[in-house]
């Protein structure tokens, strides 16, 4: 057999156990052995350039590395889909289309929770893929794209056609993907939504390799010299050349449509991968010509959103936390349930206003449900199960960490513990005088900051400086080994060094936060100058106004705060703000946004390198945005951006910026 030929034969070998493993769930080889034939096809390919294809299954292990996404400019416009929130919407939705045309039927698929994607074939060959951006211009993912197993390079047929799908990542591959990462002590991916569309828009496609990315196919775009009548026709055609295609169901009336919603909400978290919905198309493409379109959706389709689960569970009892600023939250303790993917036993109740206004009492039965599909929150009481025996909740008139009196100013929702030595706060002012955006210790969390507390090394945050002293008992901690011992006093040592707008965020005055901080520190450009500032002195400073005023001349006037500013001095700790040399005229006052995870950078690393150059950060993406700097994982702000037409750059982009 000549080398073309014992080419081929790889080529098809893999792509067969490809479609086994993949679409099938029906292995027939062992994953080493698999590995072989990769890497015997990518040796022979390597050897013998010109018989390497476009469509040889060796590119999905990735390779290439671009610079920057290019833009594709689509032939015709993407739109999305209008949305419904109930039946009524539903019902509304067929009551618009029997006004238009009669005698028809919907195809009903799942809303896949990923990201959609334009992929264009040539003569049966995958030539490109694009994002679908606005609708309009969307980015070049290409090469990302033929990491992804599941579609195919090569069609069954020379067609030329253009489909429209969903990249995903199933539930379980997620779970896995995190664990590994936690294995690696890297961040935790949000959900499977932001890995598949962070992964996609990786400008190393090896990374994109690296992700067990999936697709659905679920709409034919354009077709050269091919008509059909229906669209799950179009979905069965393209599903026996090679795609794999969205499950559908046909109906015929809207009732059995709710119907199925219904049943889809209370089953979704069954399935293997992630819905938020459920689409419903007019089935016949004549009929979808008659309706036609609004500027922004399809008026012969609508996607149904579900809405957000709803558990009931007893609540059992309602326990107290202290903060860090005092404030004492009340948090439901409940009878476990499963919601919304995740076992759920506790939930926050806010304030005594929140229990008091819903009537919440310990045995009551209680509706759960996650705002964002995030945060467990209790909705309201089921009062026809009571039974008289529930007991009425009030705050503690003593704080349960320390047993002092708590206080409720007037015109404030919480309650709060005013005693400065309170262990709850202690251990949490000290947790956050450590965190990452404060001064940064690496290696001190809060498990650990409550096992030195516990252990008696610390009682407040300057007893961190004294660690080294005791490095020989602390050698003797359970799971501390010396190195890590070691790294943590060396990153103790290095914080001494931060600026004065760390020092002032990690003192955790009320209202006060990172940017707060910073202008603060410019201002004042030393501790003794802020602490002996005046309320009129500070309402001077941009974005400052009465309350936060305030509340700084009040923390500074508490002797214990300055005693322990003192002592950090004596310590050796900086308390003067770093001028740094400025580019104005680098970015001259540009307004950038930072979102996702950085391949080097950490996040406010970038942002202070746009400081440092004359840029300004902004929170959130509006119209008054410049630039966008996108990672991994970049989530809604993406989004948005490319809605508003905003200059989206990634780190390469941005450190070429800097580099001018």
């Amino acid at each position: 057999m000549d080398i073309q030929e014992t080419i081929k034969k790889l080529r098809e070998e893999i792509e067969f156990h490809n479609r086994q493993y993949h679409q099938l769930d029906k292995p027939q080889i062992a994953d080493d052995d698999y590995d072989n034939l990769m890497k015997q096809l990518i040796s022979l390919e390597e050897e013998h350039p010109e018989f390497k294809t476009a469509d040889s299954p060796s590119l999905r292990v990735g390779g290439d590395i671009l610079d920057s996404f290019e833009k594709v400019v689509f032939s015709s416009s993407k739109l999305s889909l209008a949305n419904a929130f109930d039946a009524g919407d539903l019902r509304a939705f067929d009551n618009r289309i029997s006004k238009t045309i009669k005698d028809y039927q919907y195809v009903v698929e799942y809303k896949f929770d990923g990201l959609t994607v334009i992929l264009n074939y040539e003569d049966g060959l995958f030539v490109q893929g694009a994002t679908r951006g606005n609708g309009e211009i969307g980015e070049n993912v290409t090469f990302n794209l033929k990491t992804v197993d599941t579609m195919p390079l090569k069609l069954k047929t020379s067609d030329n056609l253009q489909v429209r799908g969903e990249v995903y990542i199933n539930r379980q591959d997620f779970l896995l993907l995190n664990e590994q990462r936690l294995a690696e002590d890297k961040p935790l991916f949000a959900n499977p939504r932001n890995v598949a569309a962070g992964s996609l828009r990786q400008l190393d496609s090896k990374v994109a390799a690296r992700r067990p990315l999936d697709i659905y196919i679920f709409n034919l775009e354009e077709a050269l010299n091919m008509e059909f009548e229906t669209h799950h026709e179009s979905l069965d055609y393209l599903s026996s050349i090679g795609f794999k295609v969205s499950p559908y169901i046909i109906c015929e009336n809207i009732e059995d449509i709710i119907k199925y919603c219904d049943d889809m909400n209370k089953k979704r978290f069954k399935l293997p991968f992630d819905i938020d919905g459920i689409v419903i198309k007019v089935d016949n493409l004549n009929h979808r010509q008659v309706l036609g379109s609004t500027a922004k959706s399809p008026k012969w389709a609508i996607a149904y959103k579900f809405p957000p689960e709803i558990k009931e569970t007893k609540l059992l009892d309602i326990s107290v936390q202290v903060g860090r600023t005092g404030n004492l939250t009340p948090v439901a303790e409940l009878v476990e349930v499963q919601l919304a993917g995740t076992r759920v036993s506790r939930a926050t109740l806010h304030n005594e206003d929140f229990i008091k206004e819903r009537d919440i009492r310990i045995g009551d039965f209680v509706s759960l449900r996650k705002a964002g599909e995030i945060i467990p929150e209790v909705v309201q009481v089921n009062f026809n199960k009571r039974t008289g025996n529930e007991l009425e909740f009030h705050m503690p008139q003593n704080c349960p960490e320390c047993g002092q009196p708590t206080f409720r100013m007037e015109g404030e929702s919480a309650r709060k513990c005013i005693n400065v030595i309170c262990p709850a706060q202690v251990k949490r002012r000290i947790t956050h005088f450590v965190s990452k955006n404060a001064m940064n210790i690496e290696g001190l969390g809060s498990s650990l900051v409550s096992k030195l507390w516990q252990e008696g090394f610390i009682k407040d945050p300057g007893d961190l400086f004294l660690l080294h002293l005791r490095k020989d008992e602390i050698f003797k901690l359970e799971k501390l080994g010396e190195k890590s011992v070691e790294n943590l006093l060396k990153s103790i040592e290095i914080a001494k060094d931060r600026d004065l707008n760390r020092f002032i965020y990690a003192l955790g005055i009320p209202y006060i936060g990172e940017k707060t901080a910073k202008l603060l520190a410019e201002k004042f450009e030393d501790i003794d100058s802020l602490i002996n500032a005046t309320t009129d002195e500070l309402i001077k400073v941009q974005e400052i106004g009465e309350k936060m005023a305030d509340e700084i001349v009040e923390f500074f006037s508490i002797s214990s705060n300055i005693d322990l500013i003192n002592r950090l001095k004596e310590l050796g700790l900086n308390m003067q703000h770093i001028q740094k040399e400025k580019k104005q005229n680098l970015f001259n006052g540009s307004k950038f946004v930072v979102t996702g995870t950085l391949p080097t950078l950490k996040r406010d690393e970038a942002k202070s390198l746009i400081e440092d150059n004359g840029g300004k950060i902004g929170s959130s993406v509006s119209k008054n945005t410049d630039y966008l700097l996108a990672g991994e994982n970049p989530g809604s702000k993406y989004d948005k951006a490319v809605e508003l037409g905003i200059n989206i750059i990634d780190e390469n982009q941005f450190l070429l910026m800097l580099a001018k």
